[in-house]
């Protein structure tokens, strides 16, 4: 006789399945891939734990417990996550947005209303270009990123977050010879690379490493993006980063060196950390 699997008994397994794989959510996440696995949200679940689960909704269950077993992130297997209130799909292709980064779009927006033209280095998902797109509609907003499945995902968000943004292919500053911009944003890789086999296994075993890695000491594309930034920035225009934990004085001072000595400024995030970096090119 077949096993009958209700949603409040098949609920309670996972919690303890995905508890011994060290997940850190067990219960919630288990609740967030059934609410998908049968199209509820979570009240509709709650309202329906006595629901049998037919084999069909069994089986897509099985198949996204099974990924977050090893460790996939949850983002992946639901294909997507918020960022500033916005809907972002997100594929291996590109980092998962964090909120962490949505400390440098809030400074963007603080500095970006007289801003005719902004650069985002590093598009990934788009959640940055995107983001400040709805915030700043009257500014034009271009984005960069090397990677051509990453710009495939960003091109789909905006559409999906009915915002204009113009994606260009390649290097930092390569598709904008002469181009120069109000702002340049950029949260690039920072993480030493050394600490790359640290990071928890969702990160080191799914999301891209070319979009952590940041040399040896992590500041590698600080230094290439400051040092040819004035070039693509119109008078007094701003440059603003993300940084990681206890990088933001190392970052201030490349910025400083590189002539972005006006109304520098470093803002932390809600966990105290100073999360983003910037200033501006002394006229």
């Amino acid at each position: 006789m077949t096993e009958k699997w209700d949603v409040l008994k098949i609920l309670n397994w996972t919690k303890g399945y995905l508890a011994e794989k060290g997940v850190e959510n067990p219960r919630l996440e288990a609740e967030w891939m059934l609410c998908e696995a049968l199209s509820l949200d979570r009240v509709g679940l709650y309202l329906n734990f006595d629901k049998p689960l037919t084999e069909l909704e069994l089986a897509a269950y099985r198949g996204m417990i099974g990924r977050r077993g090893r460790r996939e992130p949850l983002q992946y297997i639901l294909g997507s996550q918020e960022f500033m209130g916005l809907d972002f799909q997100v594929s291996p292709a590109v980092l998962i947005p964090r909120h962490d980064t949505e400390v440098l779009v809030s400074e963007g927006v603080k500095r970006g209303g007289a801003c005719a033209s902004i650069l985002d280095i590093g598009t990934g998902s788009g959640c940055v270009a995107i983001a400040l797109a709805k915030a700043l509609p009257a500014a034009e907003i271009c984005s960069v990123d090397v990677s051509a499945e990453a710009l495939a995902v960003a091109r789909d968000n905006a559409q999906r977050n009915q915002v204009a943004v113009a994606f260009f292919e390649g290097s930092l500053f390569e598709p904008f010879p002469g181009r120069r911009f109000d702002m340049i944003l950029s949260n690039p890789p920072y993480i030493p690379a050394a600490e790359l086999a640290t990071l928890q296994q969702e990160v080191r075993g799914f999301e891209p490493l070319g979009a952590l890695d940041g040399g040896a000491d992590g500041l590698d594309f600080y230094r290439r993006i400051t040092e040819r930034a004035a070039d693509h920035l119109t008078a007094g225009g701003w440059l603003l980063f993300e940084v990681g934990a206890g990088q933001a004085p190392e970052v201030l001072g490349l910025l400083q060196a590189a002539g972005f000595s006006a109304d520098c400024f470093t803002q932390t995030d809600p966990a105290g950390i100073e999360r983003a970096v910037g200033g501006r090119l002394a006229k």
